[in-house]
């Protein structure tokens, strides 16, 4: 039997490790930063072309490197962080592995510009999937400066899996932000195509936080800091009036590494317990400065995800910090933490008695008491049993009772309930409850809505069949560099819903117009809700993009409506979610709907 396991060509396993580095662009723009980072850089420059696609190129005044370190860092694990097993232990640079320089050099064309600091000339070296194609001495700036071209040339696949170029984009400006965040002592600029997206000098984490994610955050950010013989935490979260409903903003760094912790994030939440609206997420951008001793940082190839040698006392240390925060800055109570920090005074109440009102005032603050009983009118006391004469009719009349769409529903128990003669109950300005034959269908008017307007608005998407309504004043908005780019990937679907904008140059569109139906107040608001609630859908399904807008618009619409409604808008409602072809469930899987069987009534009131 001959031998059948041969060692893999280099060219093929820097390939296949580039497979875990090397994902797309941003993948690039991360390992090149940190690279800088640890080049003890105070300036660094990210220029970006075809959204990463043509070009990634990083600048940076570092130490720079030797003739010969310019050649030994496109080798596989090749690194001047790790000299023994020890050393694994005490990591606080960024990259360790040497990996990065070899994984990018398979499957792109680099060119490497380098000169350490007081030496006469440097390094230029030109690379191709691996293969030296050049090196010679060159004049170049001290530092370094390197640009990765044409990613994937060589890897034809992996290229066609590249998404648009706004997507690209927005994963790299991800990237960006993180680095640019956990280093404020660095000065950062981001061009694409020739355009400058961030310039950031030097400063706070207060100024870079605000450079990042603009003005509007001076307001909302409230200072955060402990420290512990164990750990430290450090940074900003934002007050609970500024909460999203999209987790975007959120930021853990360990040593000045990004990275994702679900546990720790419920730390934070469970601090701003009772503070939040349901289903809203606070802004926190949170350092925590830890031994190196007691994380392993190698447990991700992105490095990303970390685990710690005592997690309890860590969540225990950053909830602590969060409540302290919030107390400390008057927005969690402090002193009783059971009272009822929403109890506002009485208001005065006109209490109505056969139809007149009771002019003086007792001595009870907030009440008006009669002086002496008047005799209560008796007239229209017919009007007592006039649903009780409706009954009869009711009952004869759901007999007949079918969709109003015209389709067959599956089950009778859900054909719609309406006739001329039953009445619709509206329960605390949230359910709606009618009349049917197996019993009571109880509708959450919110859920009911939202399934409306989604199948209105995919018909919408689908038959481009736009209607807007111009602004009487067009509207500027001035969002973040990340929205922005979404904005223009989805500007096409924004269109076929009715909005209507216009480039106002950097990260400001112009809203000239917005649906036909959408009643035209704080469209500004409107338009921002939308993207968040879009970029939480991204976030946790996977939907294409009409279908992700349309939900978005539905949910945050719907959140909107009036919760006083009339009989003739709450027969409307009704009829309209049974013309929807699913009634039963809103597009995120929340029930619209319930039926109370009269079984299930006779049994409420059967003693034990």
């Amino acid at each position: 039997m001959s031998d059948i396991i041969h060692l893999l060509p280099d060219y093929l396993a820097n390939q296949i490790a580039a497979g875990e580095v090397v994902q797309r662009p941003s993948s690039v723009v991360k390992e090149l930063l940190e690279n800088a980072i640890d080049a003890r850089a105070t300036s660094v420059q990210l220029i970006v072309k075809d959204a990463g696609k043509q070009l990634v190129q990083v600048v940076d005044n570092g130490i720079g490197m030797s003739e010969t370190d310019a050649r030994m860092c496109f080798e596989r694990h090749a690194t001047s962080k790790i000299k023994s097993t020890e050393d694994l232990f005490r990591i606080r640079t960024m990259g360790f592995r040497g990996e990065a320089m070899a994984s990018i050099g398979a499957v792109a064309q680099v060119e490497l510009k380098t000169k350490p600091h007081g030496a006469e000339t440097g390094t230029r070296l030109l690379v191709e999937g691996s293969t030296v194609a050049a090196q010679e001495p060159a004049a170049v700036a001290a530092g370094s400066s390197i640009a990765v071209k044409n990613l994937f040339y060589n890897v034809p696949a992996r290229r066609n899996f590249l998404k648009t170029n706004a997507v690209e984009m927005r994963h790299i400006l991800d990237e960006f932000q993180r680095v640019a965040l956990a280093y404020p002592e660095v000065a950062f600029t981001l061009h694409h195509n020739d355009v400058e997206i961030f310039s950031l000098p030097a400063g706070k984490l207060s100024q870079r936080i605000v450079g990042v994610f603009g003005n509007n955050y001076k307001e909302q950010m409230a200072g955060c800091e402990e420290e512990t013989p164990f750990m430290s935490v450090r940074g900003y979260i934002g007050k609970p009036e500024f909460a999203k409903k999209t987790r975007g903003e959120q930021f853990f760094f360990v040593n000045n590494r990004f990275i994702k912790s679900g546990y720790l994030n419920h730390a934070v939440m469970t601090a701003y317990e009772g503070l939040l609206p349901k289903d809203s997420h606070p802004f926190y951008v949170l350092f925590i400065d830890i031994e190196p001793e007691r994380i392993d940082i190698n447990v991700h190839p992105t490095k990303t995800e970390i685990k710690f040698e005592d997690e309890k006392t860590v969540y225990a240390i950053v909830h602590a910090a969060v409540r302290k925060s919030l107390g400390t800055h008057n927005i969690a109570p402090s002193l009783d933490f059971q009272s009822d920090v929403n109890f506002a005074p009485l208001q005065p109440i006109r209490m109505q008695h056969g139809g007149e009102g009771f002019e003086k005032e007792g001595t009870f603050p907030g009440f008006k008491v009669p002086s002496s009983p008047k005799k209560a009118s008796v007239n229209g006391w017919e009007q007592l049993y006039e649903p009780l004469r409706n009954v009869e009719a009711v009952e004869q009349q759901e007999e007949r009772i079918t969709s109003p769409s015209g389709m067959g529903l599956l089950d009778d128990t859900f054909a719609t309930p309406m006739t001329t003669s039953s009445k619709t109950l509206q329960v605390h300005h949230k359910y709606l409850l009618v009349q049917v034959k197996s019993g009571v269908m109880i509708i959450d008017q919110q859920a009911a809505q939202e399934r409306i307007l989604f199948e209105k608005y995919m018909a919408s998407l689908q038959k481009k069949m736009v209607t807007s309504q111009a602004l009487l004043f067009p509207q500027t908005i001035e969002l973040s560099p990340a929205d922005s780019a979404l904005v223009k990937e989805l500007r096409a679907e924004f269109q076929e819903l009715g909005f209507q904008f216009e480039d106002f140059g950097g990260n400001t569109i112009i809203l000239n117009a917005i649906p036909a139906d959408v009643q035209a107040a704080n469209e500004k608001e409107l338009l921002e809700e939308l993207i968040e609630q879009y970029k939480n859908n991204l976030a946790t399904l996977k939907l294409d993009k009409r279908e992700n807008l349309a939900r978005a618009m539905a949910k945050r619409l719907a959140s909107k409506v009036q919760p006083r409604m009339s009989e003739l808008e709450m027969n409307s409602l009704v009829d309209k979610l049974f013309g929807c072809e699913v009634p039963n469930y809103t597009p995120g899987g929340q029930k619209t709907l319930v039926i109370m069987e009269l079984g299930q009534l006779h049994d409420l009131f059967q003693k034990g």
